[in-house]
């Protein structure tokens, strides 16, 4: 398993840089805020739990941080403003993922607690928020199982076979599409899975629906940057189109979420925050030109997979059609 996010007890943060994969393995510092800023909004790390776990982690090495320390003062409340500011900050990274604004919230809340707690020090609050965000790269590794094992067995009851045929899209799964402009299945997923020794075939974006027809398919995984209510699900661009072919040609389709990509204060699909990436990126490849510099680029981030093309959404609890989704964590 490669871990694209270290932090070492020496309070030193490095990220694998997904840029340069899969030519180039590279692992880069990550010394403040801002350079957390930067790898997220730049795409050196992807996905949306990922990149919150960034977020807030490179709050931790800025916490500890002795010019830093030294600016507040001993000042719990000055720590929290600055902690505060730092937060919203983040958040303008990327807009569509809804995992960096909600556990960025929940450290400012647990922060706000220390800071009006009298018998918490300085020293301490700053050693419980540490530990706080180190503590989300564990959590996110357990989800991560969990949600692995929920899809795998739901899958296999559902198609009574041991061994499936499973399509994914974007940085997830077993046999992927490109994903252009980015290519992150072909950059990130492909080569993750041969180095993992899993069996997979990577086609073009264009090949999904010849695909389907040709070929057996078993079921498509996707994963998830904001599920709103009704189950409506916003995830790397091209996904919409996959769930059409996939309804048309009667394949399983699931959204394999955490509970943190869930956003219930969002009723429909139409109230997510849709990013848009400059046309450049749509018109190289490595740094090469691809099209005539002129044209016109339109290159939106993400779609917006209705929920009535999702067959279910694989959480850490369990395996749950959209319209469970208010029922089960609508609280």
């Amino acid at each position: 398993m490669v871990e694209s996010i270290i932090y070492s007890k020496n309070n030193k943060l490095k990220i694998l840089n997904q840029v340069k994969l899969p030519l180039t393995v590279e692992f880069e510092d990550i010394n403040n805020v801002t350079d957390a800023w930067n790898a997220i909004h730049s795409m050196k790390v992807r996905g949306a739990p990922a990149i919150a776990i960034l977020a807030v982690l490179s709050i931790a090495v800025e916490l500890n941080d002795q010019q830093i320390i030294a600016e507040v003062n001993g000042d719990k409340d000055k720590l929290l403003d600055r902690l505060r500011q730092k937060c919203q900050y983040l958040c303008t990274s990327r807009p569509t993922a809804v995992n960096i604004d909600k556990e960025c919230k929940h450290l400012v809340e647990v922060s706000a607690k220390l800071a009006a707690d009298s018998s918490v020090s300085f020293d301490s609050m700053i050693k419980q928020l540490t530990e706080y965000s180190v503590n989300l790269l564990q959590i996110d590794i357990n989800v991560n199982k969990s949600i692995g094992d929920f899809g795998a067995q739901y899958i296999k009851s559902l198609t009574k076979k041991d061994v499936n045929n499973i399509l994914t899209h974007c940085n997830t799964g077993s046999l992927a599409t490109e994903t252009r402009p980015y290519n992150q299945g072909s950059r990130l997923t492909a080569w993750e899975l041969l180095r993992d020794n899993i069996p997979s075939t990577l086609i073009c974006d264009s090949m999904v629906a010849a695909l389907f027809k040709d070929k057996t398919i078993d079921a498509v995984v996707v994963g998830a940057d904001r599920v709103v209510a009704n189950g409506d699900t916003a995830n790397k661009i091209g996904t919409y189109q996959i769930a059409v072919l996939a309804k048309y040609h009667s394949v399983p389709f699931f959204v394999a979420s955490p509970q943190s990509t869930i956003d219930m204060t969002r009723k429909t699909g139409d109230d997510i925050p849709i990013e848009e990436r400059p046309g450049d990126e749509m018109k190289k490849v490595a740094g090469i030109q691809i099209t005539a510099p002129e044209i016109n680029c339109w290159n939106p981030s993400f779609d917006v997979t209705p929920n009535e093309l999702i067959t279910g959404i694989i959480t850490e609890f369990g395996v749950f059609a959209p319209n469970e989704l208010q029922s089960k964590f609508g609280h």
